[in-house]
């Protein structure tokens, strides 16, 4: 084979098959926008389980502080989790009325799913609140630490969800269902739902576990 009849690499249709692109250039922006979300979100999961971790192995360093049994309402939690269960439902709901272009079920399930999220977020902050009050803040022990860390990385993730609920209803109400609008909102539901998964994981091993009689 002479140098002219050798093939150019990137340029045949054999060449391409080695590099996988084909012909048909890199994947649309609907397949390759939440596949890079999805890595967004799984490297969250690293981060929380590297906190869960820290916990896990200071949820007995109190230095003669209060203990989980001692700091932690159940019956308080349980509100907060049924709130923020509620609202992976209703955001769900948005993502339907989304598909089907309602604008208004889309806004009004973005609307209550950012006020259950709100509802979550303030009983966070009341516990936070609470317990400092009583002299447990993050300083007082190892375990406080590792708990106001945890719980606290977790709120702020829900604060940027509302805010970002906020944005998608105003760009929604602005410019429509466009194709690139209606991706972000894809990924909105992702981070959402991700969220829901994590402090079930909180919600299980801090509070359930932690105040076993």
């Amino acid at each position: 084979m002479t140098a002219s009849e050798a093939p150019t690499v990137g340029l045949t249709h054999g060449a391409s098959e080695d590099t996988g692109l084909g012909h048909r250039g890199p994947e649309s922006k609907s397949i390759v926008v939440p596949y890079g979300f999805w890595l967004f979100v799984l490297s969250d999961m690293v981060l929380f389980s590297a906190l869960f971790a820290t916990y896990a192995s200071l949820v007995t360093a109190t230095d003669g502080g209060p203990t989980t049994k001692q700091l932690f309402d159940r019956n308080l939690v349980a509100v907060e989790t049924v709130a923020l269960l509620l609202s992976s439902f209703t955001c769900g709901l948005a993502m339907i009325a989304a598909k089907r272009k309602s604008m208004t079920w889309t806004q009004g399930w973005l609307l209550v799913t950012g006020l259950l999220g709100a509802v979550f977020l303030s009983i966070e902050l009341y516990e936070f609140a609470h317990m400092v009050a009583e002299g447990a803040p993050p300083q007082r022990s190892a375990f406080l630490s590792s708990f106001f860390t945890l719980v606290g990385c977790h709120g702020a993730h829900v604060t940027a969800g509302l805010l970002w609920i906020g944005t998608m209803m105003a760009q929604i109400w602005a410019k429509g269902f466009k194709e690139h609008i209606v991706r972000r909102l894809l990924c909105l539901s992702i981070f959402w739902h991700a969220l829901d998964i994590i402090w079930v994981a909180i919600f299980t091993i801090v509070y359930l576990i932690g105040t076993l009689p």
